[in-house]
């Protein structure tokens, strides 16, 4: 009886209730500044620009990569350079299968040549998402050969950073050479004619400003990128006195002259062919 009364019934014609379904992971993103929550398929056709407030998400370098070059162009060369521990740093080892196992990189940066709407060029490109991109002796020495092999095949290069970890105080005085060591192979590119671009992206700080980041014959800049030799957070623990607002941003740098041009991401290939067409950049056949 009691089961009779007290058990669980279903009124007539109710419906019962289905446990509502679950959201498929990667369906949805957050945007980081406006916190917007944006569709990923439509936030991804919109090349990882936030649809609200225009926001660029970072990208890593194969994505850049295949974003602004012709498809199956691009050529790694060098790829098979990895870090060493020259001074036998406590822990750097590690370090780096970390970050290459997280990040799908051996290093903080690709390298290599390809064309862009038929123009031939090299290019290099730092990646924050390894070791936020910090510059030892294999992003240096990539970087340069990049740049060397452009002066070799007089054709421009393009340099994007997307660094913001400055020298790996793992390599010591190796690390910090690579600043010298990029410049110097800028200058000779320059010296033969031949254009350099540089586009900076969010961050684009320390040694590679201090670098080559700042010596291209065209500085281009993504809207909102961090730019600067230190971040905001370290200028005020060093006491560096009042700055202004926004000062690190790429708007500021173009305001006060450090950039040549704020470019939004749909923007920048059309942007990069003037620049190409201009600088009489080879085309392949």
């Amino acid at each position: 009886m009691a089961n009779g009364w007290f058990g669980k019934k279903r009124l007539p014609g109710a419906e019962v209730q289905e446990a509502p379904p679950s959201i498929p992971d990667g369906l949805w993103t957050q945007c980081g500044k406006c916190r917007e929550v944006l569709f990923a398929r439509e936030w991804e056709r919109n090349l990882k620009v936030c649809t609200k407030c225009g926001h660029h998400f970072r990208l890593t370098a194969p994505e850049r990569i295949a974003m602004l070059l012709d498809e199956e162009s691009f050529v790694e060369i060098d790829g098979d350079l990895t870090s060493a521990n020259p001074l036998n740093f406590p822990g750097y080892d590690d370090k780096i299968r970390r970050h290459g196992a997280a990040s799908g990189l051996k290093d903080a940066v690709v390298s290599g040549h390809g064309t862009l709407d038929g123009y031939a060029l090299s290019v290099a490109v730092t990646d924050a998402h390894f070791m936020r991109g910090a510059m030892g002796s294999v992003v240096g020495e990539r970087i340069s050969r990049a740049v060397e092999l452009a002066t070799q095949r007089r054709t421009p290069v393009l340099l994007i950073s997307g660094s913001g970890g400055g020298a790996r105080m793992e390599e010591g005085l190796l690390s910090l050479m690579q600043m010298a060591k990029t410049s110097a192979s800028i200058a000779r590119h320059h010296d033969a004619g031949l254009m350099t671009i540089i586009l900076l992206t969010d961050p684009s700080l320390a040694g590679i400003m201090a670098s080559w980041g700042s010596l291209g014959d065209v500085l281009l800049a993504e809207p909102g990128a961090q730019i600067g030799f230190v971040g905001e957070r370290v200028s005020q623990q060093a006491h560096l006195g009042k700055v202004p607002q926004g000062f690190q941003s790429s708007e500021f740098q173009l305001t006060h002259g450090q950039i040549d041009q704020v470019v939004h991401r749909k923007d920048l290939r059309d942007t990069l062919t003037l620049l190409l067409e201009f600088a009489g950049a080879p085309g392949v056949a």
